[in-house]
């Protein structure tokens, strides 16, 4: 079999399983398993996968930059939205980081709602500016353009200064190997969000699931609940379910 079918080979199979195995794909093609590797990082290279190790994965297809990710997906937005609402109660503190689903969150406080909310994000902030009962803790920082977020270590020296009862976790992707970012600098904020945080609720359209990006920031397992516009019997949430995730 030529490169260019092997190439083709490949990315059939991440379509159909959201994941390539070097050991499985050896043995369809027939190549050493090393061959597959070199092709699975050329692929990584063009950017039409995630290579990781033992094999490769899909990348997000979600927009980068803010402005084209707040209109986007709107609707399944305001119903995790509508789910996270369950989660909170008067006198929490909690962390709303940048994502478009947290701020559909933020827009959906109901006004009767005592709560600590501490942020990095512009839009959370401008959000929260008019409710009459949330009261906002703006983690300052330098701007990451592309996220209207704060970022590096006056960021993190805010939040590492508070205990949270719940961080929302916007989603960049979410793998069963762990949740990744584009951004390293944002990664390294999402991390430390984690850290102070007695529980995490990651919101995540289904298209982000079972993505990777090239920023670690933790474990699956650190996850305690994923809320997703889907169902929970949907299968794309089976694995994390396994894992003793509760997903609503």
């Amino acid at each position: 079999m030529v490169k260019e079918e092997r190439l083709q080979a490949i990315l059939e199979q991440l379509t159909r399983d959201n994941k390539v195995q070097l050991n499985e794909m050896s043995r369809l093609l027939n190549v050493s398993e090393d061959t597959v590797r070199r092709d699975i990082k050329e692929l990584d290279i063009l950017g039409l996968l995630k290579a990781v190790r033992g094999g490769a994965i899909a990348n997000s297809t979600v927009p980068h930059h803010y402005r084209d990710r707040e209109n986007y997906d709107l609707g399944q937005k305001k119903v995790i939205a509508d789910k996270a609402l369950h989660f909170l109660k008067d006198g929490q503190v909690v962390f709303f980081d940048g994502g478009t689903s947290v701020l559909a969150l933020a827009q959906s406080l109901p006004k009767d709602l005592k709560i600590t909310v501490v942020t990095n994000s512009f839009p959370v902030a401008n959000a929260l500016e008019d409710h009459p009962n949330a009261e906002v803790i703006f983690a300052g920082g330098r701007l990451f353009k592309t996220a209207f977020t704060t970022i590096g270590l006056q960021t993190i020296e805010t939040i590492r200064s508070i205990r949270a009862n719940i961080y929302f976790l916007g989603v960049s992707s979410i793998h069963t190997i762990g949740l990744t970012a584009k951004s390293y600098e944002d990664a390294e904020v999402k991390k430390k969000m984690v850290e102070m945080s007695s529980q995490i609720i990651a919101l995540s359209t289904l298209e982000k699931m079972n993505t990777a990006e090239t920023y670690y920031i933790c474990p699956v397992t650190d996850i305690d609940i994923i809320i997703t516009e889907a169902t929970p019997d949907s299968p794309e949430l089976q694995a994390y379910k396994d894992m003793g995730i509760t997903v609503v």
